[in-house]
């Protein structure tokens, strides 16, 4: 377990196009996409844009974990289909995610060129904008959601070029893969990494995905690597709910200071 009230690692130019930082509650009844569309007026001379999206499944981090896990899709008859609802600010960089049991907020690179928002900049974004949809559902006459997971998400692009020729030399890029040479089989066409870790106290798990992407501004193709920390905060309460999202970001910076070399360390220039 890391040591408590030490510096976390920081990089100057880290690879990070995208975090999320949100909440699932227990669903909440009669919630429609017309009470979406009235709290997008409360905050829409912030995001004016929006967009339907279709509907993120329900996730939940138990303990032990379960051998097989198993989801199920149904329609209940004269009910609206689910859906979920993106409120967007002019730049689409900041959003605003919506759904009967889940409320997330986005920040995310377009064009490649926009200035990353930094944790300590970004939590109070969450903060005002939950505020804001806890009173709208107060109003509404909705009960106080009952928060069960917390997630935090950085998605980090780790392009290519000029570092290793193709996808089976990435160990000079992340410690958890050794390339090596076979008697007969050539270097990988393609690397797919899923690995989880457990929290102190089952507070939750960090799941690290790593796939190779092309990206859609540019048609690169670059090395995604996320890392999801998600859990049950200690209560529904908001400074819970913050407490958790600190201890996911910790263990998002340090697992990804863990799992990239020093050599990416130095290219992303540690501070």
């Amino acid at each position: 377990m890391p040591p408590p009230n030490t510096r976390l690692p920081e990089f100057k130019y880290p690879p990070v196009t995208e975090t999320v930082l949100g909440v699932q509650f227990n669903r909440l009844p009669n919630f429609s996409a017309l009470h979406c569309g009235m709290f997008w007026e409360k905050v829409r001379s912030d995001y004016p844009k929006y967009s339907a999206m279709p509907p993120l499944g329900e996730a939940f981090e138990e303990f032990p974990a379960p051998i097989e896990r198993k989801f199920s899709v149904g329609m209940e008859m004269n009910v609206e289909p689910p859906c979920r609802y993106w409120l967007m600010d002019e730049s689409t960089t900041r959003l605003i995610q919506i759904q009967p049991d889940r409320f997330i907020t986005n920040w995310r690179q377009v064009k490649g060129d926009e200035e990353y928002i930094r944790y300590t900049a970004f939590k109070p974004t969450f903060e005002k904008e939950w505020q804001k949809f806890s009173e709208f559902l107060r109003l509404e006459n909705f009960s106080s959601p009952t928060i069960n997971q917390c997630e935090v998400l950085y998605v980090n692009h780790i392009e290519l070029n000029n570092i290793v020729r193709d996808v089976g030399e990435i160990d000079q890029l992340v410690k958890f893969w050794t390339s090596q040479k076979h008697e007969f089989l050539p270097g990988p066409e393609m690397i797919v990494v899923n690995i989880n870790y457990v929290m102190p106290g089952d507070r939750g798990r960090l799941h690290v995905t790593l796939e190779p992407k092309i990206r859609t501004r540019d048609k690169q193709v670059v090395l995604q690597l996320n890392l999801l920390a998600r859990g049950k905060p200690a209560s529904s309460d908001l400074r819970d709910v913050l407490d958790w999202f600190d201890l996911g970001r910790e263990w998002i910076v340090r697992g990804f200071t863990d799992l990239t070399t020093e050599q990416m360390h130095t290219r992303w220039e540690r501070l």
